[in-house]
């Protein structure tokens, strides 16, 4: 029975890695036959070539899987993988004639990974180690064959492959070699020593000369651990040396040897070296340090702590890295200099200088202070390296909003992370289904921020809610959220109520500051986007007349014509948005909503556009032939059975096609629609109605039902199915009294 190499529990089988762990760590594969791949595994693979489909990666000689298309976090074309390169996949599965399904990998890079292994066939070992070592572990009783060595002294097969690694300079993980070699070669040393003398025993002069040796090499190996745990004497020494530079300028200081100081943003074991992030004034680099393959280096530094490293600078993948050779724990007045550095470069950038509203909106402007608030917030959770994690509907509004966040801080993150994939660990947008911030949503999320945090040693996040979560009724999941403490952003431009200003730290919404005008939250979000990082202002600014369905406002559609954007090209990007955001709903799409909002010269969005149109006049067409109209105190109501009369799994989704049915079909200043489905009902009006006051009203008129607002954005109203008709009727004479 083997040992995980990452949390130590006993592993039935002989294997290395116990099932929660395996998706941590990443196997370079030995065996012949694609049977021996075990799925859900991230392996090591080398780019074989392109097909129209995807890309082939070869994971052993004569082992090749396809990698589809399908399965990429972006385009084909846009993949800079070349023949020979070295990259990671993640094996789902192989089928019975043998072909090997793959999946994308966001991590591309050992440290990137808890551990490595190998796996030869069905065994698996460190690398480094014999594969055949946990087998012979229980014959450790035999004496090892003994050969010769060139002194004609014994020597035994166990001190020939120390030699013979050290020589190779072979290791389990190729960024480290050279560390890996000196280790080898004392450990080589250290064996042949002990060999020698007890192969020379009947000689007394030997014998204390070879007594003398290994006094030498403890006391040797002794100075050496007194090195390693005291770290400061070393980078005390080192004063004269080296001279602290900044992060920042590590680019151009590649195979020098540098001084950095600053805060440990995160740790990481890998299978070869320990990853360090630091974090000073300036920026953010892997720092790693190593002392064997898969051992944590330097196990009293943590999370937080002001360290000061010694190292070479040198490229790794494309991104910058330091090799440590020492690492010091600073207290007292050094530690103090370091935050106090940190605090102020902190504070310094994360404070937008000020708001220009885009298209110079008023309405906007009068929320200034709030949204300067929600931009500081931001900004400094990038520069804490702190994720952030953006809600937000999965309507077109929403993703506008989205889009437009993620638009801004994305250059924000590439610019303070030393690291390629940064923006993708740092940055997450998520599309909530429902219209509120709800339990299952904050369940999604807290999860996830306790997972990152517990395997990865990554900082809580800060959640940035556009269009949603300013209503009581997401109170459950904001409560969730508190308990842990985490910072919380609300920008909503359709909803608030005051409630929620005590459960979250920044809560921006023209309801609660008197501000009348008829504002979507993807405008409100541009001119966020653009307070936080005002160099990609120019790409934001179709972005508001995008967001509004009907009636964009004049200035935002005239922001939009003078860059380029007329009105059949605005509604085009809307229509196209909107069908997106339906299909897979919770996934962020973030390379496809960037081609059809920044990059489609007008191929995609007017195609996808197209679709849009095909779709909902169909179903607009099912819905119109058979609505029930009915007068009630003056009031002229259009009915439609949504169970029965409308593909609720298809495109689109309820809310729309009552919207685009409600405008087609108002005749006048007394009108209302209601969509009514098993449990649930959406609300159309002319006049200006309180969705409350009428789930309210409804239950009075109907008790048993238990009827009450889901969802004030979208006008939705829950009951029990049981009491459907009863529920219909009381919303009708609901909604004819605040007529």
């Amino acid at each position: 029975m083997g040992s995980c190499i990452i949390c130590g529990v006993d592993v039935d089988g002989g294997g290395r890695i116990c099932r929660s762990h395996q998706e941590d760590v990443v196997f370079d594969f030995r065996g012949d036959s694609p049977d021996q791949l075990v799925a859900n595994r991230f392996y090591r693979g080398v780019v074989d070539g392109y097909a129209e489909f995807g890309v082939f990666i070869d994971l052993a000689p004569g082992v090749t899987g396809l990698l589809h298309r399908s399965e990429l976090d972006r385009r084909l074309d846009s993949l800079e993988w070349e023949p020979g390169d070295d990259v990671f996949v993640q094996v789902k599965g192989v089928r019975d004639n043998g072909n090997i399904d793959l999946s994308w990998s966001i991590r591309q890079a050992d440290r990137e990974f808890r551990g490595a292994l190998v796996q030869d066939g069905e065994t698996e070992y460190v690398p480094g180690e014999d594969a055949d070592e946990d087998e012979t572990a229980d014959d450790a009783d035999e004496e090892p064959e003994a050969t010769p060595d060139a002194a004609g002294n014994e020597r035994s097969e166990e001190t020939d492959a120390a030699v013979a690694a050290a020589v190779s300079g072979s290791s389990g993980n190729s960024d480290d070699s050279d560390d890996t070699e000196v280790n080898a070669d004392e450990t080589a040393a250290d064996e042949t020593t002990a060999e020698e003398t007890d192969a020379n025993e009947t000689t007394a002069e030997e014998t204390d000369a070879n007594e003398t040796t290994t006094e030498e090499t403890e006391a040797d190996e002794t100075a050496a651990d007194e090195t390693t745990v005291e770290g400061s004497d070393e980078a005390d020494d080192a004063d004269a040396e080296y001279e602290r530079v900044d992060i920042e300028t590590l680019p151009d200081l590649v195979d020098e040897t540098v001084r950095l100081e600053g805060e440990v943003v995160s740790t990481r074991q890998t299978g070869g070296p320990t990853i360090f992030e630091l974090r000073d004034a300036t920026g953010v680099v892997d720092a790693a340090a190593f002392v064997e393959p898969g051992v944590r280096a330097y196990p009293e530094v943590e999370v937080g702590d002001a360290i000061r490293i010694d190292g070479e600078v040198e490229r790794r993948r494309g991104d910058i890295q330091v090799e440590t050779e020492a690492l010091a724990v600073l207290e007292g007045e050094e530690a103090e200099a370091v935050r106090r550095r940190l605090a102020e470069a902190l504070t310094a950038k994360a404070r937008p200088e000020g708001l220009q509203p885009l298209a110079g909106d008023e309405a906007v402007a009068e929320l200034g202070e709030g949204l300067l608030d929600a931009a500081e917030a931001v900004r400094r959770a990038v520069l804490e390296s702190r994720p952030v994690v953006v809600r937000h509907p999965a309507t077109a509004d929403g993703y506008v909003a989205g889009a437009a966040v993620e638009r801004a801080v994305l250059p924000l993150i590439r610019d303070e992370h030393a690291k390629s994939d940064a923006e993708y660990h740092y940055f997450t947008r998520r599309p909530t289904e429902e219209p509120v911030y709800d339990m299952d949503a904050a369940t999604n999320d807290v999860t996830r921020m306790l997972q990152d945090r517990d395997r990865h040693d990554e900082k809580l996040p800060l959640f940035l809610l556009v269009g949603t979560g300013s209503t009581v009724e997401s109170a459950d999941g904001l409560d969730l959220l508190s308990v842990y403490d985490v910072e919380a952003v609300v920008v909503d431009a359709a909803v608030a109520d005051p409630e929620t200003r005590e459960q979250v730290d920044t809560l921006v919404s023209p309801e609660l500051a008197d501000v009348d005008d008829d504002l979507s939250t993807g405008a409100l979000a541009a001119s966020l986007a653009s307070a936080i990082n005002d160099e990609i202002r120019s790409d934001l600014v179709h972005l508001p007349a995008v967001s509004y369905w009907a009636d964009a406002p004049d200035r935002y559609v005239d922001l939009a014509r003078d860059a380029g954007y007329d009105r059949e090209r605005i509604a085009e990007l809307r229509e196209a948005v909107a069908l997106e955001a339906y299909y897979q709903s919770y996934q962020d799409k973030r390379e496809l909503i960037a081609d059809l909002l920044f990059e489609d010269g007008g191929d995609l969005a007017a195609h996808v556009s197209e679709q849009f149109r095909e779709k909902l006049e169909t179903e607009i067409e099912t819905a119109s032939a058979n609505v029930v109209t009915e007068s009630v105190d003056g009031v002229e109501f259009a009915l439609l059975d949504t169970d029965e009369y409308t593909h609720r799994f298809d495109f689109p989704p309820t809310p729309l096609l009552l919207d685009d049915l409600h405008r087609r079909r108002a005749n006048g200043d007394a009108f209302a629609t209601v969509g009514i489905g098993t449990d649930e009902l959406y609300v159309r009006s002319t006049a200006d109605l309180s969705v409350r006051e009428v789930a309210a009203r409804a239950d009075e008129i109907a008790p048993a039902a238990d009827v009450s607002t889901a969802g004030l954005r979208e006008g939705k109203i829950g009951f029990l199915s049981g009491e459907r008709d009863a529920v219909e009727d009381a919303v009708v004479a609901a909604i004819a009294e605040q007529f």
